[in-house]
């Protein structure tokens, strides 16, 4: 399935988001901050990380149903979506 915009949308964002919370963490490590401080930045990022993939994976699913609705094949089985969304557990 390919990755357009309109449709992992938020996820996009989400991963921006994510990406400079990242920054931070490596720039608390590099300026020696706390550890807890850093563990829990990292936490956060993670947390994002995973937020934004299960947004893609539900995009996923919403438009294989939908092509399904519409007569089409999707481009996605429902095993390999499943195994995305495990992936991802």
């Amino acid at each position: 399935m390919e990755m357009r915009p309109e449709l992992v949308g938020d996820a996009l964002s989400r991963l921006r988001r994510a990406q400079g919370q990242l920054s931070g963490v490596i720039e608390a490590v590099e300026e020696g901050r706390d550890c807890a401080e850093v563990l829990t930045q990292l936490a956060a990022v993670s947390r994002a990380l995973d937020r934004a993939g299960f947004k893609i994976v539900a995009s996923g699913m919403r438009y294989c149903q939908q092509a399904r609705e519409d007569g089409e094949e999707p481009p996605m089985t429902e095993q390999e979506l499943e195994r995305l969304f495990l992936a991802l557990a």
